[in-house]
C-alpha cells in the first residue's frame, strides 16, 4: 500500500505567459508512486489522479483533444464553462465531466473564486494530443511539440540507399 495526504503536498503551478491558462495542481498519483506519463505497462499506475485549482478568468490548458486518454473531471467547488466541438456548456460543483479520447475540451473558470477539481485519467502508454485552435501536436512520452506539414509519399526517398 502507498499513502499520502493530499493537504501536506505542494501546489505546482503551470502557466502561460499572459496568465490566459493557468492551473495549480497536486499530483496526487505522483506522491503514491506513480511515474508522470507512464502507465501500468510502463511501470506505473492504471490511472493519474492530480487536485486542480484555477483561478477565475483563466482556463485550464488550451483547447486539445487527446487520440487515446480519457479524461473525467469531478467539480468540487468553484463554476465554469466547459468548450467542446458542439458548443460551451456551464458546470458548477458536483458536476462531472467525461471526455472521450478524440473530442477536444478546455475548462474555464467563469466564477469569482477558484474552481478545484480532481481530473482522473488513464494512462496509456503513447498519447498524442492536438491543439485545433493553433494546429500543433504534442506527443508522449517523449513530450515534444511540433507542427505537421504534408508531402508527397516518395519525398526525400530517393535520395536514401535502397538497401
Amino acid at each position: 500500500m502507498h499513502k499520502t495526504n493530499q493537504n501536506q503536498l505542494p501546489w505546482s503551478e503551470q502557466r502561460s505567459p499572459t496568465g490566459k491558462f493557468c492551473v495549480h495542481r497536486k499530483h496526487l498519483s505522483l506522491a503514491l508512486g506513480g511515474i508522470k506519463d507512464m502507465g501500468a505497462s510502463g511501470g506505473g499506475h492504471p490511472f493519474d489522479v492530480e487536485l486542480t485549482r484555477v483561478p477565475p478568468g483563466a482556463a485550464n490548458w488550451p483547447f486539445h483533444s487527446h487520440a487515446v486518454q480519457w479524461e473525467l473531471f469531478i467539480v468540487l467547488s468553484g463554476s465554469g464553462e466547459a468548450r467542446t466541438p458542439e458548443g460551451v456548456v456551464p458546470f458548477a460543483a458536483g458536476d462531472c465531466l467525461l471526455f472521450p479520447p478524440g473530442e477536444a475540451h478546455l475548462l474555464s473558470n467563469t466564477g469569482e473564486a477558484d474552481l478545484l477539481y480532481y481530473i482522473i485519467t488513464d494512462q496509456p502508454a503513447a498519447d498524442m494530443m492536438f491543439y485545433p485552435d493553433s494546429d500543433k501536436w504534442f506527443i508522449k512520452p517523449q513530450r515534444k511539440f511540433f507542427r505537421m506539414r504534408e508531402v508527397d509519399y516518395y519525398d526525400a526517398e530517393d535520395e536514401l540507399p535502397a538497401a
